[in-house]
């Protein structure tokens, strides 16, 4: 069953999301208002090494007041012409100080699809080049290398807690097995 949405109308607009309302039918003909978010498209990308460890942030989300093991993120430039690959490898290099080696497409994740139109895409690499400390600092508390084989009881301790995260650590875990 498909909703059709008839209209949307802006309520609040910023450089990082649009808030919409948009006048929504239901599949039985009532109509409905719902609140949505419009929002950039966010890149994500770290490095697999060759003893099967990934790079990643500790870092503290103050919106949650949780601490937890994150993957290089940011949204695309789109506005200037960046592309979401450069805007993988761009993440990467200022959030770790790790310019990774070819990029390869992981996945494509909604993590919100029933508030957000938001889709973080992300990439990862089996090679990398330390190139010096991370130009945001700020954005994490600590840079590690983690062994995939932890992953899966890192995520049922609470230490890996973003959606994107959690996909992309447990589909790496997975292709690595295999």
């Amino acid at each position: 069953m498909q909703w059709i949405t008839h209209s949307e109308t802006d309520v609040y607009t910023n450089p990082w999301f649009t808030i919409r309302l948009a006048d929504v039918e239901l599949p039985d003909g009532r109509h409905l208002d719902h609140y949505l978010i419009r929002q950039r498209p966010v890149a994500l990308a770290t490095i697999v090494d060759e003893q099967d460890r990934v790079l990643l942030l500790w870092r503290h989300r103050f919106i949650t007041d949780t601490w937890g093991w994150e993957l290089a993120a940011g949204v695309v430039e789109i506005e200037a012409g960046e592309s979401v690959e450069d805007a993988a490898a761009r993440e990467m290099l200022e959030e770790t100080g790790w310019r990774p080696g070819p990029l390869r497409h992981l996945l494509s994740i909604e993590p919100s699809n029933g508030l957000s139109d938001a889709v973080h895409h992300v990439y990862w690499s089996d090679s990398g080049e330390h190139v010096g400390e991370p130009e945001d600092a700020f954005e994490s508390d600590r840079i590690e290398w983690v062994s995939l084989k932890e992953v899966p009881d890192m995520i049922a301790r609470g230490e890996i807690r973003s959606s994107n995260a959690v996909s992309a650590l447990l589909v790496l875990h997975r292709l690595r097995r295999l």
